[in-house]
């Protein structure tokens, strides 16, 4: 990986398991961001299992892409309640609430796109 690599904190050019990159920890929320650009962001994230865990309501300006890689997230969508399991991909619409919970400790990769500014 090379000073001028726009992707951080990974290995380039290797088969590599995202869910090895960030630990699960009961009752912690984790993250490591690989990008944080003004129109895009790209961060790990693991949601340990346990009471009031999670990450609460909120919203973001652009489209969220959640990829989550292992276990079970209650991922809440407005109203809207989404189980979403390990290998399934759900996107959050921007400027719309949503929060995410830990039904079974979860790793996900979060990619939010934001509009560029005008």
């Amino acid at each position: 990986m090379g000073a001028d690599s726009l992707i951080k904190k990974i290995p380039h050019s290797q088969v590599i398991k995202l869910e090895d990159m960030v630990a699960v920890d009961a009752n912690q929320v984790s993250s490591m961001t690989l990008v944080q650009r003004p129109s895009i962001g790209m961060t790990l994230f693991s949601l340990g299992e346990g009471e009031g865990e999670g990450i609460k309501m909120h919203t973001s300006p652009g489209d969220a892409m959640v990829q989550i890689l292992s276990g079970i997230a209650e991922i809440i969508i407005g109203e809207e309640k989404h189980l979403v399991h390990g290998g399934e991909t759900i996107i959050l619409p921007a400027n719309i609430p949503h929060a995410l919970h830990a039904i079974k400790s979860f790793q996900m990769l979060l990619i939010v796109v934001k509009p560029d500014k005008q």
